[in-house]
C-alpha cells in the first residue's frame, strides 16, 4: 500500500483551502500562493466546502437569471457557471469513465482509455443526459420555492465532493501513481482529512434540513447509496480508484442527490 503523505509543516486552514479551490476550481488565486503535494492531500477535507461555494455561485447566477428569463433557460445557465467554475473539471472524468466502461474491456485497457483525451460515443451521451437530467431536477426543485431549490442545490454540490474522499480514503489507486495528473490524491488521506470532510457535510446537511427536510434526508440516502455502489463496482473492476472515477463519482453523487430530491412529495 502507499505510504501517507507527510503533512505539510505549520498548514492551516487557509492554505489547505487555498489548495482545494486551486485543485477544484478555476476561481483566481493571489500569485503568491505556493502549494505542495502535502497540501494538496491534506486540502481534500475542504472538498465539500469548495463544492458547496460552487454551489452558490450556481444558485447566485439563478436567483439573478429568474428575475429576467424563464426558468428553464435561468436554470441552464446557473448550471453553466458551475460547470465554467470547475473548467468542467469533473465533468471530463465521467466522460472517460463512461467511455471505459461503455468499451467493455479489462483493467489496462480500461485504464488506457482513461487516459486518452479524445471523448467517445458513451462519454458525450453520459454527459448529455447527466446535463439535461440535473436541469430537469433543479426546475423540479423551483416548484418547492427558489430558497428550498437553491439551499439544496448547494448542498447536493457540496455533499457530492465529499464521495471522492471517502472513495480515496476507502480504496487503493489503480493506476500508475508516478504517472498520476494529481499524485497527491492517489495517495492515503489522514483520519483527521476524513473526519474534517465529515463535518463539513454534516453542517451542509443541516443547512439544508432547515429548508427542506425530507428532501435533504433523500439525498443523503441517494449519496450513500450511490457512494457504497461505486466503491464495490471500482474494486472489481479496476481494484481501485482513479483520478476519472473521482470525478465521475462526484457528478453521479451529485445527479442521484437531485433527483431523490426532486421525487419526495412537497
Amino acid at each position: 500500500m502507499n505510504e501517507p503523505t507527510r503533512a505539510a509543516p505549520h498548514a492551516g486552514f487557509v492554505p489547505r483551502f487555498a489548495a482545494a479551490l486551486q485543485f477544484l476550481t478555476r476561481l483566481p488565486l493571489p500569485r503568491t500562493a505556493r502549494f505542495s503535494e502535502a497540501l494538496l492531500n491534506e486540502s481534500a477535507r475542504h472538498f465539500p466546502a469548495v463544492g458547496a461555494l460552487i454551489g452558490l455561485l450556481g444558485t447566485a447566477a439563478l436567483a439573478a437569471a429568474l428575475a429576467a428569463l424563464p426558468a428553464t433557460v435561468a436554470v441552464l445557465l446557473a448550471i453553466a457557471v458551475t460547470i465554467a467554475a470547475t473548467g468542467a473539471l469533473h465533468e471530463d472524468g465521467l466522460a472517460d469513465t463512461c467511455d471505459a466502461l461503455g468499451a467493455g474491456c479489462d483493467r489496462t485497457r480500461a485504464l488506457a482509455i482513461m487516459k486518452d483525451s479524445r471523448i467517445g460515443s458513451f462519454g458525450a451521451l453520459a454527459l448529455a443526459l447527466r446535463l439535461a437530467l440535473e436541469a430537469a431536477a433543479v426546475g423540479a426543485l423551483l416548484e418547492r420555492g427558489v430558497l428550498a431549490a437553491c439551499a439544496l442545490w448547494v448542498a447536493a454540490h457540496g455533499l457530492s465532493r465529499l464521495a471522492p474522499v471517502l472513495l480515496i480514503a476507502t480504496l487503493p489507486y489503480a493506476g500508475d501513481l508516478e504517472a498520476a495528473r494529481a499524485r497527491p490524491l492517489a495517495r492515503p488521506l489522514a483520519r483527521t482529512t476524513v473526519a474534517v470532510a465529515l463535518l463539513w457535510a454534516a453542517a451542509l446537511l443541516s443547512a439544508a434540513s432547515m429548508v427542506a427536510s425530507a428532501a435533504a434526508l433523500a439525498a443523503v440516502g441517494a449519496l450513500a447509496a450511490v457512494t457504497l455502489a461505486l466503491r464495490r463496482g471500482l474494486a472489481r473492476w479496476l481494484g481501485g480508484y482513479t483520478g476519472d472515477t473521482l470525478g465521475a463519482a462526484q457528478q453521479l453523487s451529485l445527479l442521484a442527490m437531485l433527483l431523490a430530491a426532486a421525487a419526495v412529495p412537497r
